[in-house]
Formats: structure tokens, sequence, C-alpha cells
């Protein structure tokens, strides 16, 4: 099934044709209208040059006017084997699109609600014919029956005419119309760039790149910067202050001559207040006894890190190099 974007908008033109892989863009003078466009002609060959293939409108009174007019917009330079020419459903249409298949011309026989109408285009040799959808299901019509029968009749009598499944409103149509075995979509950008997503795939991805992370990256990388660390002779009370601008829920504290004294954490601080009281403030950091860190090299990978984390059920691990504090990994770097 053909893809084609329907815009007349240059950001969201640019944005679709970058996925390289759409067949082309309809657009119409309403969308033009729409987006500010005056200089239709301009517009349309600056579309030519940005896509595949692009369709566009070609109006008239009567046939000849029609030719006349799709005539006059190839004299811009556009290339007919790239040019689709949009032509309502009328008898006057259908006359003109007889003449432009005639010389050669792709026409895109357009704006039908019936099967009536879709019988005369296919028969008249359109390259396409396009039943509008969700205009049909505004009116309370029932748009995918019609769809379903258009598709019948060029599967039925063997016309060589492309079913367009166009003015699509949302997702489900999209599947609606692969179902009924179009050959051929018509699709805002808006909808399409929905078309790849799924809360389970996007949980499934998440999880992919978390676990990949974790195997690939290893602890300094993901360090912030900050060392997190204080002296024994630093009394209680500055060192919550520091733990505060640190940002830490543990801070480290090390011997004069730079070597580790140990890891000092709010839980420490929460049990020191309870068993101590408020005096405890005005004691030094080393004054306390401290137990074996909860330590990891700065070497060592992230799913180690994990492992870590887990057997210890702790949410602050010390990061050293060659035996020196160098910083603190909490449980959150695991997901950043």
């Amino acid at each position: 099934m053909e893809l084609y974007l329907d815009s007349a908008n240059l950001k969201e033109i640019e944005e679709g044709f970058k996925l390289g892989f759409l067949n082309g863009l309809t657009t119409t003078p309403t969308f033009m209208q729409r987006e500010g466009i005056t200089d239709i002609d301009g517009m349309i060959v600056k579309l030519s040059k940005m896509v595949p293939v692009l369709q566009i409108e070609a109006l008239g009174d009567t046939a000849e006017d029609v030719l006349k007019e799709a005539e006059r917009q190839l004299a811009l330079g556009l290339d007919p084997k790239k040019t689709v020419f949009k032509i309502p459903v009328s008898l006057e249409g259908v006359r003109a699109c007889k003449l432009l298949r005639s010389k050669g011309y792709l026409v895109n026989v357009h704006l039908v609600y019936t099967l009536q109408q879709a019988y005369m285009a296919m028969h008249a040799g359109a390259t396409y014919v396009c039943p509008l959808v969700g205009r049909l299901q505004d009116q309370g019509h029932d748009a995918l029956d019609l769809v379903s029968q258009i598709v019948s009749a060029v599967d039925h009598y063997g016309y060589d005419t492309k079913v367009m499944f166009s003015s699509v409103r949302t997702m489900e149509h999209i599947r609606n119309a692969l179902n009924l075995g179009v050959h051929t979509i018509t699709v805002p950008l808006k909808i399409m760039k929905q078309l790849t997503e799924n809360h389970f795939t996007t949980v499934g991805t998440d999880q992919f790149i978390r676990d990949t992370r974790l195997m690939t990256v290893r602890v300094k990388e993901v360090l912030n910067g900050v060392n997190p660390t204080i002296d024994v002779n630093t009394n209680l009370s500055d060192a919550i202050i520091k733990m505060t601008e640190f940002g830490f829920g543990a801070i480290t504290v090390i011997n004069s001559d730079g070597s580790l004294k140990g890891v000092f954490t709010d839980g420490d601080l929460r049990r020191k207040i309870q068993n101590d009281g408020r005096d405890v403030l005005a004691k030094k950091m080393g004054d306390f006894e401290y137990g074996t860190a909860v330590s990891i090299d700065s070497n060592a990978l992230l799913n180690d890190a994990a492992v870590v984390f887990k057997s210890t059920k702790v949410d602050t691990i010390l990061v050293t190099e060659n035996g020196k504090p160098v910083g603190m990994l909490d449980i959150q770097d695991l997901e950043s």
C-alpha cells in the first residue's frame, strides 16, 4: 500500500519526507489557504522538488479547461511522470480524466462519495480514485463499506486504478485501510507520527536501553563530579549542612591523611539523634564508630553496582579509585 503525506505545511513536509520511504504528497487549495500561501504556482514548484510524487488540483469548468490548467502547471517545470492531477468527480471531471489520460498524464479523481462516481472514474481510466472516508463518516455514512465496494469493483473488473483512502482522521483508519486492501493512503503527519507508537513497545524498548546501559557503562561515567567528603574534625551539625549542599543522603568522612574513616548516612543521623539527643550535634565526625563502607570501584560496570544495591539494600554507594573516595553513586543514577 502506497503511503502519501497529506499536507501543505513546509515544516511537516520536510519532517515527513525525512523518513525516506513516503511515496508522495497530496495537497489541496484549502490546505494552502490555511497556511497563508498566496503564490500557489511558486509553492507547487517548490513542493515538486521536495517529494517523489506530487498530487495537485487541476480545476476548470469544462474538461478542456481542466486539461489547459494541467498543461499550464506542467509548463512551470513539473515532471509529468511525477505529477498527479487531482480532479473533482463530475461528468466534465471524468471527461477531463479521459483527456488527460490519453496524453499520458496521471489523474486522481477525488471527492468520491458513491460507488457510481468511483465506477465512472475507473472507466475513464483514472490512475487513482479517492473516497473521503472521514468526511463521509462525519455525514453518517458507512464509508468503510463504500471503500470495500470500490476495492471489490477494481479487483472484479480488472480496472488499472488504485483506490486511495483519504480524509484520515484516526489511527484506526490506517488499520481499516489495510484490512480493506486499498492501494494507497494519504495521511496527515500528526496521525503518521503515531503509527509506530505502542505502550508495550515503549516499555520494552526502555527496558532494553536500561539493561544495555547497565552492561556497558562504568560507574565513573555517571558520577556528577561531586565528591561529598568532610574530615574527621568537622562537627555533626556542619556535616548535616554539607550533606544538604552536596545533595546526597550520605557523606564520606576522611582522616587527616586522606584515608577513609567511614561513610555517614542520613539513617545514621536519625539513629544518633534518637539515641543521644541534640547534644550529639556538637560531636566531631571522628568521634563516631564506622562500619565497613559499602563501596564500589569507579571502573566497575553499573551492572555490578546494581548487584551491590540489591544485596545491601542501601541507596548510596561510596565510589573509590585506587582505594580513595572519588564520589557517591545514588541508586537513581542507574536509571538516568
